[in-house]
């Protein structure tokens, strides 16, 4: 398998995070998402503007586009055993990955047993994955600060903040002494530690979530977690 990856995507790091647990053996494409500066004078000379000269990733060139046209990681390249007899190739949506390896690899499991645990799980995952993440997102806030002229710092702890505190209320019902749905690591505690890393980063005040920072801390000593954390990464900056 080829995992395309970001060191310090929200999303892409899940995914490494359940490929480690499940003790896969993968290979990583790291995908440059800042890219290279572009020349304004490449810009001019084309007509375009000055967004020309303003970093593009390289989730926009052709050949990762193929991939995924959402221009986005991760994706999870499959190898020829792996999808035989079956016309996918590549999975994008980090929720996607998680399912398909959750399937494929059931031990150690990453759901509990129980029907309605399992759909908790999937809810709090789900709180984050199309909740709160997609708002702090690299093109979003791009967005909000090239094109809207506003303080992306400001718009993502807006949604952050609450989206954490409502993570916080639901995960009381079903939390235990370590993770988010009892005792055993799950999707919601995959999903909770990248964005516990990324509200840190927009200066989100977290004291006030005991339950979920607990979670995160008995996260942080796990091997796979250690193995799949952003400093640990190919491409992370020095």
């Amino acid at each position: 398998m080829k995992l395309y990856d970001y060191w310090r995507s929200s999303s892409a790091w899940r995914a490494r995070i359940v490929l480690h647990w499940k003790g896969v053996p993968f290979e990583r494409q790291a995908v440059n998402l800042l890219g290279a500066p572009r020349s304004p004078d490449a810009g001019a000379a084309g007509g375009g503007d000055a967004a020309e000269a303003r970093p593009r990733g390289d989730q926009y060139e052709t050949p990762f586009t193929t991939l995924n046209p959402l221009a986005q990681v991760p994706v999870l390249e499959l190898d020829a055993a792996e999808s035989a007899g079956s016309p996918v190739r590549q999975l994008a949506q980090s929720l996607a990955i998680l399912e398909y390896l959750e399937e494929r690899y059931p031990e150690p499991p990453l759901l509990p047993p129980d029907r309605l645990l399992r759909a908790r799980a999937r809810q709090l995952a789900l709180m984050i994955v199309a909740g709160i993440q997609p708002l702090q997102n690299m093109s979003t806030i791009r967005h909000v600060k090239r094109a809207l002229g506003g303080d992306p710092t400001a718009f993502a702890q807006h949604f952050i903040g609450p989206g954490l505190a409502a993570l916080e209320t639901v995960a009381a019902e079903t939390a235990g002494d370590r993770f988010l749905v009892g005792d055993s690591l799950s999707f919601a505690d995959v999903c909770l530690v990248p964005q516990l890393y990324a509200a840190r980063r927009f200066a989100v005040d977290l004291q006030a979530l005991p339950i979920l920072l607990r979670a995160e801390a008995a996260c942080a000593a796990l091997p796979a977690f250690i193995a799949a954390h952003p400093d640990r990464q190919s491409d992370r900056p020095p």
